[in-house]
């Protein structure tokens, strides 16, 4: 069967312009190509064709043995010594691809861009004080920073880095491989595209040096052991001028004297004079932000009861409100007690034998008589 005339398969005219030609085969493989007509074997033998047809005809030299001999130009090893048909789907489906997802060669399009400079993480502890109230911070951070002799090109002064000789400044090269091309990445020039014939003396031309660098840092209130802020563009330079990576620093808080912190709430172990917490009576206590709040402890409190202040815990952040602050009472046994106190104290466990006055201890000890009543039965 005789093979169709490659300007047919095209639908262009013999005298076509290479721009004319590249338009009709983009749209005849957008609309035949496989990936687009998954299991059509009659789109896949089209998609086939126009890519032969293209591929024959985008080469100056082949279009013209073509417009000579035709087809014969290509047969039993005539024109490049193989037919059409060992490359033509290959790198048709090569370029078509470029054109439908874009970065499968994205080195063609003006070299590759991944040599951003890397991110940068750096731990920083502050007070349970400044994390209620905010603060700033100056930070030392030891990073890559673009080269001040070439300015981040990698290049000394006066000169400018060419385009790669083995990939023709793509960043990528191709290479066929049975019935596939294969793209990689150019080894002369790591992909950027560009080699540097005469490299900046500073930083050998990775356009970058090392260097300590001073940041300040705004520490929001609020924060809590964990929250992460990013500054960005302030983490290491790229090579040759490429964007800089970001900086991350992660918070943690202090363990605090008096303090100790859930979230927004605030909580605090207050120790009670046996007498205060028998009798009642006010109390003086410090909140986290510098101040003092006085909390009234009711006669007859007890080692564990808790007094909140409502308003007077941590700072939330990004908002202007506040978690609350809860007092636990520690009732304190008093030490240390001189002979008067001493016989203070026996009066008072004498008169207070049969006055009730310490019901918790009496019911606990009732249900141990009860337990050892149950054992002996």
């Amino acid at each position: 069967m005789a093979k169709q005339d490659y300007y047919e398969i095209l639908a262009v005219a013999k005298n076509a312009s290479a721009d004319d030609l590249k338009k009709a085969y983009r749209k005849l493989a957008m609309q035949y190509h496989p990936d687009r007509n998954p299991g059509d074997k009659a789109a896949e033998a089209k998609f086939k064709e126009v890519s032969e047809a293209y591929d024959v005809l985008k080469d100056d030299q082949k279009r013209a043995a073509y417009d000579r001999f035709g087809h014969a130009a290509f047969e039993n090893g005539g024109g490049r010594g193989g037919g059409p048909g060992d490359f033509g789907f290959a790198s048709g489906f090569a370029d078509i691809f470029d054109e439908m997802f874009g970065e499968f060669s994205g080195g063609r399009r003006g070299g590759q861009q991944n040599a951003r400079g890397s991110d940068l993480r750096y731990n920083l502890e502050v007070s349970l004080e400044d994390a209620f109230k905010g603060t700033s911070a100056q930070i030392r951070v030891p990073t890559s920073v673009a080269c001040e002799g070439c300015k981040g090109s990698g290049s000394e002064a006066g000169s400018r880095p060419i385009s790669c000789t083995t990939c023709n400044g793509h960043g990528k090269i191709r290479g066929q491989q049975g019935f596939f091309t294969i793209e990689r990445t150019c080894p002369s020039c790591g992909g950027a595209g560009r080699v540097i014939e005469n490299p900046c003396k500073s930083c050998g031309g990775q356009g970058r040096t090392r260097r300590e660098k001073t940041l300040s840092v705004n520490i929001p209130a609020g924060v809590e052991d964990g929250t992460r802020i990013r500054l960005s563009g302030e983490g290491e330079a790229g090579l040759r001028g490429s964007s800089p990576g970001d900086l991350y620093i992660f918070l943690s808080v202090s363990a605090h004297r008096l303090f100790q912190r859930d979230g927004a709430n605030i909580f605090c172990r207050v120790p009670i004079p046996m007498t205060t917490a028998a009798l009642g009576g006010q109390i003086e206590v410090p909140t986290v932000d510098g101040g003092r709040a006085r909390v009234s402890i009711p006669a007859g409190s007890q080692s564990g009861h808790q007094f909140r202040l409502k308003g007077k815990g941590m700072s939330v952040l990004r908002s202007t409100t506040r978690g609350d602050m809860y007092i636990e009472a520690v009732v304190e046994t008093p030490v240390n007690l001189s002979k008067r106190q001493q016989e203070l104290l026996r009066e008072f466990e004498g008169e207070a034998e049969n006055a009730k006055t310490s019901p918790e201890s009496e019911g606990f000890f009732a249900k141990v008589r009860e337990f050892w009543d149950d054992l002996r039965d």
